[in-house]
């Protein structure tokens, strides 16, 4: 049997609409667990906002991995080690604040269990510490108070500027970071050259597994660089179309266990 590999994003992936993961869908994931194929979560959420999914999927019992800050950080889920980490060059952190202050941009970055924040409270950034379960600590002078290591920044703006936002970021900082869209609303500010697809090709070489035994499932703009390389790249019903027009296949919605009917058609 190849060991074959599912590469899950979370929120509109893995979990339905109310941010929860299923019956069915959970009993298929650990049915191939139980087989012994692998499962990592791969998302753009912090690694203390993806816990509550690896406790329930049992990654630590059986071996899985966590993705978080889009993969800037990859964590063994058994050993509970950090396997890869990469950090935003500190300088660019008081020039990333400034833009988002002139242009009435949220902006927050994690630390621990807290979200900091910079600037006003938008829905975007409430919407944000709700899904991941983390309070926000509101400070005065972000890059003064960001003195330590940041794997994310995330921007928050509506979607049409936000859309703007993210062409302007990479034209003056695209040499040094990484600028994507996570939704319409978020605008990833990353390592450069971090995104999914690398992070997880790295993983997968460090322990001796092969890109063509990848099933990767996502909806969102940051899934596109795994799904393009992925053996088996799925997007889900509810994707953004940019997302369904790169994958080989198209699941089932996230609210009509997508994902069970991935494992059923490509694992078992």
């Amino acid at each position: 049997m190849n060991q074959k590999v599912l590469v899950l994003d979370i929120d509109g992936t893995l979990t339905n609409v109310e941010k929860e993961i299923t019956p069915i869908t959970k009993k298929a994931i650990i049915e191939i667990q139980e087989r012994g194929h692998l499962v990592i979560l791969a998302s753009g959420r912090p690694t203390p906002g993806m816990q509550k999914f690896a406790d329930e999927l049992k990654l630590e019992y059986y071996g899985g991995y966590l993705l978080s800050f889009n993969g800037g950080c990859i964590i063994n889920c058994k050993t509970g080690e950090i396997v890869f980490q990469r950090v935003l060059p500190s300088y660019l952190i008081p020039n990333i604040y400034n833009f988002a202050k002139k242009n009435d941009c949220g902006i927050v970055t994690y630390l621990g269990d807290y979200m900091i924040s910079g600037t006003r409270r938008d829905q975007y950034i409430s919407l944000e510490s709700s899904i991941n379960h983390m309070d926000i600590k509101d400070v005065d002078n972000f890059p003064v108070y960001v003195d330590f290591d940041v794997n994310k920044c995330l921007l928050t703006a509506e979607p049409a500027k936000a859309a703007e936002f993210e062409k302007i970021l990479n034209e003056k900082y695209g040499e040094y970071i990484s600028v994507y869209r996570s939704e319409p609303f978020f605008i990833e500010i990353m390592p450069k050259n971090i995104d999914k697809a690398t992070s997880l090709d790295r993983m997968l070489n460090s322990i001796s597994l092969k890109q063509e035994d990848t099933i990767c499932c996502g909806d969102g703009f940051n899934d596109m660089t795994m799904i393009k390389y992925a053996g088996i790249g799925v997007a889900m019903d509810n994707a953004q179309p940019a997302v369904k027009d790169i994958a080989d296949y198209v699941t089932k919605s996230n609210n009509e266990d997508g994902i069970a009917h991935v494992i059923e058609k490509f694992i078992l």
